[in-house]
């Protein structure tokens, strides 16, 4: 009797599967057959009858488990009909929704920033000069005047690199070393920028990190004056932070300039009247320069008398000022959701 109530069990079952329209109700006939209290496993209890014989527990053994393995089956197979790969959570595919467009990429705000200094400079008669990261302790110090004692040289103000080479290399400090490049291949009169990586071993912090960005610059030529560097960075202070924008000079000391002098940016946030980010001064350290000094010169075999200023900025600290960003680990984290605010 019992026998004949096996096959028509499991064509209700298979059935209730056919009219199942998801993932849940499939479920739902998982577990009124074959649940702990399901049709089926309640069957399964007479194979514990004692009056039945070893062949009768045997046959009867064999078509329970050709029933549940069929039933097994066909769940599987509605369930994943009812579920199409690559959908979560069970739900079913409609293929009449529009679909998800690419993305469009986007540049780094460093790397705006730093086509928004070059553009102003190239409307200036700048040209665009590149150079290695990877640099001699020659093109990096000794080049531009940087005396052999200087701490700047020190393991722990610049990253060397281990070299079978008796010349010791390093990870450049600065841009300036592609001026000293530039300048061996090239005679004056000319003008130059120079935008790059540097790396310095500074302690990670909301303003300074161990890798940031510089664009120096370089002009040379007869008769260039103090008074042309001025008006180049005035010009391009404007272009760059508006027409209100002023510059401020002094008095500095860098070893490949002389005289030096340090560039204070007017502050933007305030019109220089006093805030909190420039700590009420009016004014913001935004870049250094001065005339290139002679013994520059002399490293590169230009002949005495030349003359020529010299200039550089950090990018992120512009990058930082133009959009009112407080952290400089920001553009170093890769968080899609900060790099999104730049289109």
């Amino acid at each position: 009797m019992l026998e004949e109530e096996l096959d028509p069990l499991l064509e209700a079952a298979v059935r209730a599967l056919s009219e199942a329209t998801d993932v849940a109700a499939v479920e739902a006939v998982r577990v009124r057959y074959l649940g702990r209290r399901g049709e089926l496993t309640e069957r399964f209890a007479v194979l514990q009858d004692p009056t039945l014989s070893a062949q009768e527990k045997a046959r009867l053994g064999k078509k329970f488990n050709a029933i549940k393995q069929s039933l097994e089956k066909s769940l599987s197979e509605r369930k994943a009909a009812l579920s199409p790969q690559g959908i979560s959570g069970g739900s079913v595919a409609d293929l009449t929704l529009p679909g998800h467009p690419p993305e469009v990429g986007r540049l780094h705000p460093i790397t705006q920033t730093i086509e928004r200094i070059l553009a102003i400079f190239r409307s200036l008669g700048f040209a665009v000069v590149l150079g290695p990261e990877v640099e001699t302790e020659y093109h990096n110090f000794d080049a531009l005047n940087i005396p052999a004692n200087h701490p700047s040289r020190e393991n722990f103000d610049t990253f060397y690199l281990e070299s079978e080479r008796e010349t010791d290399v390093l990870l450049r400090s600065h841009t300036s070393p592609v001026q000293i490049r530039f300048m061996k291949r090239h005679r004056p009169p000319f003008q130059i920028v120079v935008p790059g990586r540097v790396f310095r071993p500074d302690a990670t912090d909301a303003t300074h990190s161990f890798q940031f960005h510089q664009v120096e610059g370089l002009a040379v030529g007869p008769g260039v004056t103090f008074g042309d560097l001025k008006g180049v960075l005035a010009a391009w202070a404007k272009g760059m932070f508006g027409s209100s924008a002023r510059l401020r000079f002094r008095p500095h000391h860098f070893p490949f300039t002389e005289p030096s002098a340090e560039g204070d940016l007017s502050c933007i946030f305030c019109g220089a009247k006093g805030c909190r980010v420039c700590g009420q001064k009016g004014w913001l350290e935004i870049l250094g320069c001065g005339m290139v000094h002679p013994e520059v010169f002399k490293a590169v075999d230009y002949l005495p008398g030349t003359v020529g200023f010299a200039f550089g900025m950090g990018v992120e600290r512009i990058a930082m000022l133009l959009h009112g960003i407080e952290d400089i680990r920001l553009f170093f984290e890769n968080d899609i959701r900060f790099l999104r605010q730049f289109p």
